[in-house]
């Protein structure tokens, strides 16, 4: 496993290694101080699985920083990291397709499962910076238009899991998770999975229910 770290502060970087280190028998570190050395880091290392950003870094950093990297690596999943827990700021980077963002007040084991989760193909956001975010587009009574077992997916969905656990939780194949996906897609008005993630979350916090046969 390599991990790329991109944070301006060097304790920051060491307790990152410290807390990410037992994810696996052999993790690789590659470090950045700045959003241009991220970009620069993440094409001198095509085999790396992940990219933890903070996003308040000098120089090209915030979101800038973010959607450079992500347009340059579409493929490569970035957690974004910032110690502000700014719930528009969460909306906008999560925009820009960004896995995930970690609040660096989390504990190390909250830290260690959404690293998990993504390098899993889910995705991470805590449910306390969803609540004040921005409303993201919903189709008129989305939950009422799905069946019994796209509800079940699409709470899965809400949790961050990706299609593996979520077939395995339901005992179904992970093609029939994606079709049942694609519906629920629908329902929600979602452009892409991480927008389907937050109004799934979203939904749910607000209890709102309703289902068909």
């Amino acid at each position: 496993m390599k991990l790329l770290l991109a944070d301006d502060h060097e304790m920051v970087r060491v307790a990152l290694k410290v807390a990410l280190g037992p994810l696996a028998a052999q993790v690789a570190f590659v470090e950045a101080r700045t959003a241009e050395e991220a970009l620069a880091a993440a094409a001198a290392h095509p085999d790396l699985d992940l990219v933890l950003i903070d996003v308040n870094m000098p120089g090209m950093g915030g979101e800038e920083g973010v959607r450079r990297l992500r347009a340059a690596h579409p493929e490569l999943p970035v957690l974004a990291c910032s110690a502000a827990e700014d719930p528009a700021l969460v909306r906008s980077l999560l925009a820009l397709g960004v896995s995930g963002f970690i609040p660096k007040s989390d504990p190390t084991p909250v830290i260690q499962q959404a690293v998990r989760l993504v390098l899993a193909g889910g995705t991470y956001v805590p449910p306390r910076l969803l609540q004040g975010a921005p409303a993201a587009p919903e189709a008129p009574a989305p939950l009422a238009s799905l069946t019994p077992r796209q509800q079940d997916v699409l709470r899965l969905l809400a949790e961050g899991k990706p299609n593996k656990l979520i077939a395995r939780d339901l005992d179904i194949s992970e093609a029939t998770v994606k079709v049942h996906l694609l519906a629920v897609f629908r329902a929600l008005g979602a452009r892409n999975r991480t927008e389907a993630v937050v109004i799934a979350q979203r939904l749910l916090a607000g209890g709102e229910k309703g289902g068909a046969d």
